[in-house]
């Protein structure tokens, strides 16, 4: 089974989960507005990938672990997109959580999600019970405190913060869980992991940034320009466009360069390749500093 399919079922047998008779149906249903239809599912991709790489011999827990750490980006999307925050009316194409759904049911479904994502976790771990507490650790330590994706949007209302300790915690944090809980999940170390990890994760912020100065919004599927208008910190602005879209590629190639050595080591850096010209293509980022100038 494809990757993606197996991202998908086990996303929907956990939502499925707590669909059950009894469910409020206006929460069920911004929930699963929230996780369905999904991004690039990238964060899943990465952790059952480097399980494979490690020899995925508990299949079932490396998806719980991928299903986690997706239920938990989704979650942290539901609350970025709040009024409180970015107050963002698009996401992924269509209506945000809170324009769907109200302010207090997006509230509910991203509280929802977190602790599902645990509930995930815990109920496949039947057949390698040991590997649970790491995974939870692990997991858990990319989304609160002191430097998990909470501690990220948190780092949004101090009058000073570092670029790279917002970047590494909005949104490395949980490429770090993603590519440690891969490794964990299927029996093997995960600190050899945590660097792709970081510097993945780094990346992906910085082209974030990248994309909110010169994206497309019908194609990122938000709105753009949010950065500077609420004053966050940012790449793009901090170093310029051309600054952040080298600032990128060095990070892309420490990621490559950060890769264990193993029997997937060469199909994870194609991912990694794959992805970075996703989103930033080499042959449009001169066009885009181009457009901005």
């Amino acid at each position: 089974m494809k990757p993606m399919t197996r991202i998908e079922h086990a996303l929907a047998a956990a939502i499925a989960t707590g669909e059950e008779p009894g469910c409020p149906p206006k929460l069920a249903g911004a929930i699963r507005h929230a996780v369905f239809p999904g991004g690039a599912r990238i964060r899943p991709q990465l952790c059952l990938a480097v399980a494979q790489a490690c020899g995925d011999d508990d299949p079932a827990l490396s998806e719980a672990a991928a299903s986690a750490i997706e239920l938990l980006h989704c979650a942290s999307l539901v609350h970025d997109d709040l009024p409180c925050f970015d107050d963002s009316p698009m996401r992924r194409g269509r209506a945000s959580v809170h324009y769907a759904y109200g302010e207090s049911l997006a509230v509910l479904a991203g509280d929802a999600l977190i602790v599902l994502a645990f509930q995930t976790l815990a109920a496949r771990a039947a057949r390698s019970p040991m590997r649970l507490a790491p995974l939870m650790a692990i997991i858990a330590s990319g989304v609160g405190m002191p430097a998990g994706i909470v501690a990220g949007q948190a780092w949004e209302c101090e009058p000073r913060v570092s670029l790279t300790d917002y970047q590494r915690a909005k949104t490395g944090a949980l490429f770090m869980a993603a590519t440690m809980a891969g490794a964990v999940a299927a029996g093997a170390p995960g600190e050899p992991w945590r660097a792709l990890g970081d510097c993945l994760g780094e990346a992906y912020q910085a082209a974030d940034d990248i994309r909110d100065v010169a994206g497309d919004p019908r194609i990122m599927g938000k709105p753009v320009g949010r950065d500077a208008a609420l004053l966050r910190p940012s790449a793009a602005i901090e170093l310029g466009l051309e600054g952040a879209i080298a600032h990128f590629d060095r990070l892309v190639a420490l990621a490559i360069e950060a890769v264990p050595e193993c029997r997937g080591s060469e199909q994870l850096r194609g991912l990694v390749r794959q992805e970075s010209e996703r989103l930033v293509p080499k042959t449009i980022s001169k066009d885009m500093a181009r457009a901005v100038v």
